[in-house]
């Protein structure tokens, strides 16, 4: 009695494998996308301000609704002025030290510190900036579009902005 249990198992155990294996086959005949890798060395970095360079990974950062995915990489010291985004923000550190503070106006005293595999949920219209240190790199993961609304535009350095030279103290 117990072979023919473990025959009856066996069979169905089979018969839903070759089910999925046919439903799996013919999901790709019907249109279902295949996983889509994304290496980082294919990824096209455009810089957005001095120090940091933005990448999208996945989605369109840019549609109305709808989800996305990109990373943005900063050399070491560089500051994001405060600002804030009209969606949730969610943001990974993937490499290096995030610092990020709240608040309309930069104040270093305030940073916190995020290290790799930390995840910080920024609510929509939350004001904030950020520093880095060493060279970092964060994913974000939100729903578009992705706009980035300045508190102070003037304390934007543009990306083809001449490094400030440190005036020695009198």
């Amino acid at each position: 009695m117990k072979k023919i249990r473990a025959g009856r198992v066996l069979a169905v155990l089979v018969g839903v494998a070759a089910l999925a294996m046919a439903a799996s086959s013919q999901g790709k005949k019907d249109g279902m996308e295949a996983p889509k890798i994304t290496h980082f060395g294919n990824l096209k970095w455009t810089p957005i301000i001095k120090g940091c360079d933005l990448a999208q990974v996945a989605g369109d950062m840019n549609a109305e609704g709808a989800p996305f995915v990109l990373r943005l990489r900063c050399a070491d010291g560089t500051k994001i002025p405060a600002h804030w985004h009209p969606t949730d923000e969610n943001v990974t550190v993937l490499k290096g030290t995030f610092l990020f503070g709240m608040g309309d106006t930069f104040d270093e005293s305030k940073l916190q510190t995020m290290n790799v595999g930390n995840f910080v949920s920024m609510p929509k219209e939350m004001r904030h900036y950020a520093m880095s240190k060493g060279e970092t790199i964060v994913q974000v993961h939100a729903m578009g579009p992705f706009k980035v609304n300045w508190v102070n535009p003037s304390e934007v350095q543009p990306p083809d902005a001449p490094a400030t030279v440190a005036k020695p103290k009198s």
